[in-house]
């Protein structure tokens, strides 16, 4: 069974629509019947002044977003830093849940916005942990460089394979079986 934990009533809910220049921001404040709106630019100043005014209301803030490629990272580091709650909405069920709604099934970025803020007030989201702030983003990208490099070898290797496939039986059978360490030789062109 899925529990869902709805965000308390005296919270303002923030939901941000990432892009790699500007951000499309939605501003939901309890007790109020309308939302502010605004775009604010991938710079340091832009993301200050909306810690600024989101630091304004004097009240607990939940900032909703999805991350979209790497674009996210310094913004949300930023918020972060600034005492900010952040929430991970993950981006097949934000689109599934625009799928359901009625009058946002087509895709823009204030729409998504509003749906971002929609599973903020639900509390369909997932905790986010900033791994600059935790401490693993080391870990991080060497586990991403581990896993190019890995990939770079399979498809050398299978580069390879394929070559001297074409070179003959003799060839093949001499790279795939390799030395006796086990060390796969690859034919020189010619």
């Amino acid at each position: 069974m899925t529990v869902i934990n709805s965000i308390a009533a005296s919270t303002v809910l923030v939901a941000v629509d990432i892009s790699k220049h500007r951000h499309e921001v939605l501003i939901a404040v309890p007790g109020r019947k309308r939302r502010r709106r605004m775009t604010i630019l991938n710079t340091l100043d832009d993301f200050a002044r909306l810690a600024g005014i989101l630091a304004e209301f004097e009240l607990p803030v939940s900032i909703g977003f999805e991350a979209t490629g790497n674009y996210n990272r310094t913004l949300v580091h930023h918020l972060g830093k600034s005492g900010f709650e952040l929430k991970l909405v993950s981006s097949v069920a934000l689109a599934r849940t625009r799928e359901a709604l009625p009058n946002s099934w087509d895709k823009n970025d204030p729409k998504d916005a509003q749906v971002i803020r929609h599973m903020l007030e639900i509390g369909a989201v997932q905790f986010f942990h900033d791994p600059l702030c935790a401490g693993t983003n080391d870990i991080q990208e060497l586990s991403k460089t581990h896993e190019i490099v890995s990939r770079s070898k399979t498809e050398l290797w299978h580069l390879a394979s394929a070559r001297a496939l074409t070179l003959g039986t003799a060839s093949a059978k001499a790279m795939i079986v390799g030395s006796s360490m086990g060390a796969r030789k690859v034919p020189q062109l010619k």
